[in-house]
C-alpha cells in the first residue's frame, strides 16, 4: 500500500516550493510532484534573462534572496529556489509526471510515471495544483510546426549571428528576442497578426523595439501570419489573402502559453467565461480537497499572477487545508511572517 499524505503539491515551481513549505511547517505531511527540475519553468527562461522585479518579491519561507545587483537574474533565481529546496530538506520527487488525479473515498489518487517510464500511484487527502503554465505554448497548428528549425523557447543569441530568423508574435517574449537576436547580430523579421505590437508589451522595451523597426533594424509585417514553415523559408499570409516566402533560417513561435491541466480532466472543475477556474478565497476549486494556486487557475489572466502574488495564493491554501485537516502547528515550529493579501 502507498503512503497517504496530507498533501500532494503538483509542481515544484516557486509557489508550488512555497506550499511545501507551508505544510512542513504547519506539521502536514506532503510530497511535491515535479516532471522536470525544480523551478524548471525558470530553468526555460532565456539564458540572461533579468526579472522585472526586487528579490524581495520572489522570496519563500522567509529565506532571503541576495544578489548582487539590483534586480535579480535567471541564474539568481534557479540558485536560489534550489538552495531553499536544500536547506528545508523538502520532499520533492524530481521527473515524475502526474498524468492523472482520481478523487478517492479519503481524498485523491495521482496516477503518476517516473522518467524511466515506471508507472505509479500516489495517495493524498488534498491536492495542490501549482503546475503554471510556461511549458504549454500555444500552437500553431500549421505545417512544420514541429521542424528542428522552430522553437517555442527563446534561449540566446549567439548561435543565430548573421542568419535569418523569423520572429512570430507581438508579446513581450517576441519584443526580448527580437532585440537580443538583433543585438547578437542575427537578421531579424517579425510577423505579427495584429495591426501593432501588444500593449502590454513592457514600457521600455516598446519604444526601443519599435524604433528598431522604423530605422529597418529589425523588419516587420503587420496584419500577417505564418502559415507554413519550410527549412529555408516561411509561407506568410496579408490580411488580404496574399503570399510571400520569407528566407528564414530559424524560426521562434513566441505566441503565448497556457496553463495545461488535462490531468485534472474528469473531475469536473467548473471555468468561469474567461477560461479561469472558479476559486473561493482559499483558493480552493469547485471540487472539495482541491486546490489551484498560481498562474495556473488562471488561463485568461496570466499576465497578471505572478511568483508575486501567487506565492500567496500557496499560503492561504494551505491554511485552509490545516484548518480542514484540524491540525496545529508542531511546538517550536516557525511561524511564516505575514503577508499581503493576494492581487489576483
Amino acid at each position: 500500500m502507498s503512503e497517504m499524505y496530507d498533501v500532494a503539491i503538483v509542481g515544484a515551481g516557486p509557489v508550488g516550493l512555497a506550499a511545501a513549505i507551508a505544510c512542513k511547517r504547519a506539521g502536514l505531511s506532503y510530497v511535491v510532484l515535479e516532471k522536470g527540475c525544480v523551478v524548471n519553468a525558470i530553468f526555460e527562461y532565456p539564458t540572461y534573462m533579468t526579472f522585472f522585479t526586487t528579490a524581495p518579491e520572489l522570496e519563500i519561507g522567509n529565506h532571503p534572496m541576495v544578489t548582487g545587483h539590483d534586480k535579480p537574474d535567471r541564474r539568481d533565481a534557479l540558485m536560489y529556489y534550489r538552495l531553499v529546496t536544500q536547506r528545508e530538506e523538502l520532499n520533492v520527487r524530481l521527473y515524475t509526471e502526474v498524468k492523472r488525479v482520481h478523487a478517492a473515498p479519503a481524498g485523491f489518487t495521482l496516477e503518476v510515471e517516473t522518467q524511466d517510464g515506471t508507472p505509479d500511484v500516489v495517495e493524498a487527502r488534498r491536492v495542490v495544483v501549482a503546475t503554471g503554465y510556461y511549458d504549454n505554448p500555444l500552437h500553431l497548428g500549421i505545417p512544420g510546426e514541429d521542424g528542428e528549425n522552430v522553437s517555442h523557447y527563446y534561449t540566446e543569441a549567439h548561435p543565430f549571428m548573421d542568419l535569418n530568423v523569423t520572429v512570430i508574435g507581438a508579446g513581450n517574449s517576441a519584443a526580448d528576442a527580437a532585440l537580443d537576436l538583433w543585438r547578437g547580430g542575427a537578421n531579424v523579421t517579425m510577423v505579427v497578426r495584429a495591426p501593432e505590437l501588444k500593449s502590454t508589451i513592457k514600457y521600455w522595451v516598446r519604444p526601443d523595439l519599435e524604433n528598431r523597426i522604423k530605422e529597418g533594424s529589425i523588419h516587420a509585417h503587420f496584419n500577417s501570419q505564418v502559415v507554413e514553415i519550410h527549412p529555408e523559408h516561411v509561407l506568410v499570409q496579408r490580411a488580404d489573402g496574399t503570399t510571400f516566402e520569407l528566407p528564414t533560417h530559424f524560426t521562434f513561435a513566441l505566441t503565448g502559453y497556457r496553463p495545461d491541466l488535462s490531468f485534472l480532466a474528469g473531475l469536473d472543475l467548473a471555468q468561469q467565461a474567461d477560461e479561469c477556474l472558479v476559486l473561493d478565497e482559499h483558493y480552493q476549486s469547485t471540487v472539495p480537497g482541491l486546490f489551484v494556486v498560481g498562474s495556473a487557475g488562471f488561463a485568461g489572466k496570466t499576465n497578471q499572477v505572478f511568483i508575486e502574488n501567487g506565492r500567496h495564493h500557496a499560503l492561504l491554501a494551505v491554511a485552509e487545508i490545516e484548518r480542514q485537516l484540524a491540525r496545529t502547528r508542531p511546538a517550536g515550529a516557525p511561524e511564516l511572517a505575514p503577508l499581503p493579501s493576494p492581487t489576483a
